[in-house]
């Protein structure tokens, strides 16, 4: 899979992370009939890999369905032979260069320069901006920009529509998106509604200024 490719056409990752793996599923299966291309299981969700599983099965050996939440070399390996293409992490560790190793591509998480490097270092394909609003928002990803205008970055944490609008216009290559995006629906919630939104996010990515 070319993650980076990937990031560069579609520009938005969801992030399905729920309490029930019968709602994940559907959660997982209804974005992806709304043209939600990159979606990631976080393995901190119940079940998740038996998710990942069945939403390969449904979906087919193409889809680009990724893990999130990969923190150990264990998960890399438990999470590819669940099916998943590609690895996502909340931190630089030994996640990183153990699906690397596997032949995932990773959007490894960072927040300074430092880990930047070392995420880079360990085959990271691309860089998670991790919490990005804590972390200073679309202002803090500019300036990171300035050193590293080379790089692939995917602000996560904290971004609603707006904030995505602002991510991508500040340079961003894709934005990921959990709660304001997924809402309940992982929890057995509404799909109705989380439909509405993943249209209503779809627009807001294709829109915005490659």
């Amino acid at each position: 899979m070319d993650l980076r490719a990937a990031l560069a056409a579609h520009r938005l990752v969801a992030i399905v992370r729920g309490s029930d793996p019968d709602a994940a599923l559907r959660t997982v299966l209804a974005l992806a009939e709304e043209g939600v291309e990159l979606i990631e299981v976080s393995l901190s969700g119940k079940d998740a890999l038996s998710v990942i599983e069945r939403a390969r099965e449904a979906l087919g050996t193409d889809r680009p369905l990724g893990a999130g939440t990969v923190l150990t070399a264990d998960d890399a390996r438990a999470a590819h032979r669940a099916g998943a293409r590609w690895a996502v992490t909340p931190a630089v560790g030994e996640g990183v260069g153990a699906a690397h190793a596997l032949g995932m591509p990773v959007l490894a998480g960072v927040m300074t320069p430092t880990e930047i490097l070392a995420a880079r270092t360990l085959g990271a394909t691309a860089l998670k901006v991790f919490p990005a609003a804590q972390a200073g928002g679309p202002a803090y990803l500019h300036a990171l920009r300035g050193p590293f205008p080379h790089e692939l970055f995917v602000p996560v944490g904290g971004v609603d529509e707006a904030a995505a609008e602002a991510y991508l216009a500040a340079g961003a290559t894709a934005v990921g998106v959990g709660s304001p995006l997924i809402g309940d629906a992982a929890d057995g919630g509404s799909l109705t509604a989380l439909r509405e939104r993943a249209r209503a996010f779809l627009t807001v990515v294709q829109k915005a200024t490659p």
